[in-house]
């Protein structure tokens, strides 16, 4: 099971807690945890990434261990400590300006 952290405004559209435990088809990758993430929750379909594309949205990053994933291959390996619950995967709505 994988932990996720959603930001605020996404856990408000979904009606859930702001870390949610999903299963990953597959191996664990940031493609399976989007997938996981589109499955559970519908409403969140497009809000992550384009649903044509597949995409990350441009004010979406994803950190795992401290570390920005977010421009990384969409079937990266997670790392070890996400695939083992021991840390979360997090999905941040970024900010612009100055």
């Amino acid at each position: 099971m994988i932990r996720v952290v959603l930001p605020a405004p996404l856990c408000s559209l979904a009606d859930v807690a702001r870390e949610v435990t999903l299963e990953v088809v597959g191996p664990p990758t940031h493609r399976g945890v989007l997938d996981a993430v589109e499955a559970a929750y519908p409403m969140l379909r497009g809000t992550l990434r384009d649903q044509t594309t597949k995409q990350r949205r441009p004010f979406i990053r994803f950190y795992a261990n401290e570390r920005d994933l977010s421009h990384e291959s969409p079937d990266t390996p997670l790392p070890q400590e996400v695939v083992d619950g021991k840390e979360p995967y997090l999905i941040i709505g970024a900010m612009s300006g100055g």
